[in-house]
């Protein structure tokens, strides 16, 4: 299956994971995805190699980072009416506190919907969504621009 069946398909089925195993990174990240009430909530699932720092121990910033972008991207695709593949323009994050060796949960929103880039708000937690562990925003080319 090519990436718009498989877009396709987790729009009809409501599974996304399988769009997600089929990219490496997310699943060296160990991220699932699932639809919750209407929006898309995904899970940075923890595993010893996510950790950058550990004597804290903390998880990596590039893990956070992509995942708050993948975030962002699969929640363009989960709204889009009709087959985009969104290419991250910019990517700008805010890390709050250290993540923890837990599982990393994350939600997005879109912002700002326009013809050609897409604003996107992504939030990550642990074990309390009222205190976030990293937040970023994203833009995204949803059309044209090769």
């Amino acid at each position: 299956m090519n990436t718009v069946e498989l877009i396709e398909q987790a729009r009809r089925t409501g599974d996304w994971n399988t769009l997600v195993q089929v990219i490496p990174y997310m699943r060296f990240l160990n991220v699932r995805v699932e639809e919750r009430d209407g929006r898309l909530l995904g899970c940075m699932g923890f595993a010893p190699h996510l950790v950058g720092n550990p004597t804290l121990p903390a998880l990596h910033g590039g893990t956070l980072g992509a995942l708050l972008e993948a975030a962002a991207q699969y929640e363009v695709l989960f709204r889009a009416e009709s087959v985009v593949l969104p290419k991250t323009i910019t990517v700008t994050v805010d890390y709050l506190r250290s993540g923890k060796p837990l599982d990393t949960w994350v939600r997005a929103h879109v912002v700002k919907q326009g013809r050609r880039v897409t604003t996107v708000s992504s939030v990550a937690w642990q074990e309390d969504e009222a205190k976030p562990i990293a937040i970023a925003n994203v833009h995204l080319l949803v059309m044209g621009g090769g």
